[in-house]
């Protein structure tokens, strides 16, 4: 390779990545505010300072697959802080930390935003299945890192990792759509409640 071409080459590599960034920041701040029905891609375009050309050059297929990167880099970014509090926390027991992480998942949910496009217009535009993938690429390795350290721990029966893993991902993902498209100030405190008592029923009997 001819070093003379490497920093142009990566430069070009740059521009491309700050273009990708700028399109998915002014859609994802757009699609937050008003959903993605009521934006159009004219719009997006204008606010990050491109052309409608740059949209479609990074993603042919238009607003719906800059709403699937949107929704992509949502739920990378809270699946990292959700981590965060089960992994990296200083609780001792793996248990408490798996619990405390259901709490984590359901702030994330609460939030405005992220509620639009994870919870309304993801589901809506990209289909369930695709939708479900996604979610599923990036809570799943945590939900089953979990698992694992709470039974190595003892501290719940050894259930199939696995299938339990998708089980649960299930739960908290009904229990996010759930809140989602209710308005009774109980209902978090009700689907909490419920998510817990599931995971306690996964404990070891007590020795004795």
């Amino acid at each position: 390779m001819n070093e003379s071409q490497t920093p142009g080459r990566r430069t070009q590599a740059q521009r491309t990545e700050t273009t990708r960034k700028a399109l998915i920041a002014s859609g994802r701040e757009l699609f937050a505010a008003r959903g993605y029905d009521d934006v159009g891609a004219e719009e997006i375009v204008r606010a990050a300072g491109l052309t409608r050309g740059a949209l479609y050059h990074h993603f042919p297929a238009g607003k719906p697959a800059l709403l699937e990167a949107i929704y992509e880099r949502l739920e990378a970014e809270s699946t990292e802080r959700v981590a965060h509090v089960v992994l990296d926390s200083a609780m001792d027991s793996p248990l408490a930390a798996m619990k405390a992480g259901v709490g984590a998942f359901l702030d994330e949910c609460a939030e405005p935003g992220f509620q639009q496009i994870v919870l309304h217009d993801a589901p809506a535009v990209l289909g369930w299945d695709r939708w479900r993938a996604i979610a599923a690429a990036n809570g799943l390795g945590l939900i089953e890192a979990s698992l694992i350290a709470a039974i190595e721990a003892g501290e719940i029966r050894p259930l199939p990792v696995k299938s339990t893993a998708h089980l649960l991902l299930g739960a908290l993902d009904e229990a996010a759509m759930l809140l989602a498209r209710s308005s009774d100030p109980a209902r978090r405190a009700e689907v909490t409640s419920v998510l817990l008592a599931v995971i306690d029923s996964f404990a070891a009997p007590l020795a004795g």
